[in-house]
């Protein structure tokens, strides 16, 4: 609120303007997987202390799920270096992952019969919005999770 003299009062809290934003490199290294689950945990944490994100244990549990599948996939299918990338709100969380193959995933129905191959299925399951597209550098992989007090 502001004054008539000018002076800016504050009222409540202040919520930021932009998303929260972090990206990391990822060569295909061991435990790559593992350190990109680390790094969705710390990033609802700054969410939680940032925005005042209420995250529940099972909205967590989904982002890190999302993260799990999209770098595994890129790790193994990509052949190169990856890009993980985290942009966040209190209500959402939007993963992206870019890698150098320029080939869409596929999404395979439902079998039980089928060894493999569901990471996408679990990804569509648990995101509000998933996309793929080509990009200058190959693809990018797109899942939005909605984050929840449950």
């Amino acid at each position: 609120m502001i004054e008539q003299d000018g002076t800016v009062i504050p009222r409540g809290f202040d919520v930021p303007v932009e998303p929260l934003r972090r990206a990391v490199h990822f060569a295909g290294e061991p435990g790559c997987i593992a350190d990109a689950r680390r790094l969705a945990t710390e990033f609802l944490q700054r969410l939680r202390t940032e925005w005042c994100a209420e995250v529940g244990p099972r909205s967590e549990e989904a982002l890190l799920l999302v993260v799990s599948e999209l770098v595994t996939n890129a790790d193994r299918h990509s052949g190169g270096p990856y890009i993980l990338e985290l942009e966040g709100t209190d209500t959402t969380v939007t993963v992206s992952v870019y890698d150098s193959n320029v080939a869409l995933p596929l999404r395979y129905p439902p079998d039980r019969e089928r060894v493999g191959r569901h990471g996408l299925e679990i990804v569509y399951a648990l995101a509000a919005e998933v996309t793929a597209e080509r990009v200058p550098v190959g693809k990018r992989v797109k899942a939005v999770v909605r984050l929840t007090r449950d």
